[in-house]
């Protein structure tokens, strides 16, 4: 399964950074390979002063070796082995117009002591930060993603669009990052889904970003803009670097296990500002994307 779904991935980033190079038509993603001492490694590919992309990093990875003292303790485990491969992606538009966006899909081994896998899981989803807030946007990232997920359950987009709504929840700020999409995690083979199944769903769901997402930077990315709707970008930035640094799992495991860090880090904005105790004017579009950040609803 492991190296089924890396070679998954490969094909996956090659697909969705050839599409958005075409999208840009300026930039062209720089690749770094790398390697981890402890096991392993990865293919970062970072675009940056594009056209349409102002940052952006679409990476790979597939790490292994002994699991950190400190995920031992989190999975409450002792002297397991691991390996972990995904691919991650965030993408910065330059416009304010054109959401920022964030996707993610992973799979994970655990073995004892002879190698054998004692647990296995796969996990991930697609995400969407508008900074101003136009509904047929959300209705059609959201329909894309149930789409993906009824193909498989009628039960998962429900279920996962919770899951997302009440992960990327800025607990201190209490806010939602996003208009979310699909977050999973430990989907593992059961009396429903066997491992095979589940790599159909979560493969299902990563060929479905571009449609998901490329309709709506191309309606958006050539809309006027002013000077104070670029700083409410930053000031949102602001925001999403927040969740990454304090609450997204996926930082703190690869802070935890030694990963790299400028690919770990390559989620966040080159531009960003936070200003003392900002507050949008009364009934403005940015007002009224603060209320649906406070107050998640259903898209479709």
């Amino acid at each position: 399964m492991k190296d089924k779904f890396y070679k998954y991935i490969l094909q996956l980033q090659d697909t969705i950074t050839s599409k958005l190079e075409d999208i840009d038509g300026v930039a062209k993603f720089q690749e770094d390979l790398w390697n981890r001492p402890e096991g392993g490694g990865g293919r970062t590919r970072v675009i940056e002063n594009g056209a349409v992309f102002e940052k952006g990093g679409v990476n790979i990875s597939a790490v292994h070796g002994a699991l950190p003292e400190s995920m031992q303790n989190y999975f409450g485990v002792k002297d397991a082995d691991f390996f972990a491969c995904g691919l991650s992606l965030v993408l910065h538009p330059k416009s304010p117009m054109v959401p920022t966006v964030h996707a993610n899909w992973r799979y994970f081994e655990m073995y004892d002591k002879n190698g054998k896998i004692v647990d296995q899981w796969f996990g991930g989803g697609q995400d969407l930060t508008p900074y101003y807030l136009f509904e047929e946007d959300a209705t059609h990232f959201h329909s894309v993603c149930k789409k993906a997920c009824d193909q498989h359950n009628p039960e998962f987009y429900p279920r996962y669009k919770k899951k997302c709504d009440d992960y990327f929840w800025n607990t201190h700020r209490k806010e939602a990052r996003g208009i979310g999409g699909l977050f999973f995690d430990y989907c593992k083979a059961d009396g429903d889904m066997g491992m095979n199944d589940w790599y159909n769903f979560v493969s299902e769901v990563g060929d479905s970003f571009l449609d998901a997402y490329i309709p709506i930077v191309t309606k958006r990315k050539d809309l006027d803009y002013s000077k104070a709707q670029r700083d409410w970008q930053e000031i949102r930035r602001g925001r999403y670097v927040e969740f990454n640094l304090v609450h997204d799992k996926g930082t703190l495991f690869g802070l935890k296990t030694n990963g790299r860090i400028e690919s770990i880090l390559m989620s966040l904005p080159p531009h960003v500002q936070w200003r003392y105790d900002h507050h949008p004017e009364k009934g403005s579009d940015e007002e009224r994307l603060i209320y649906v950040l406070q107050h998640p609803k259903e898209w479709v």
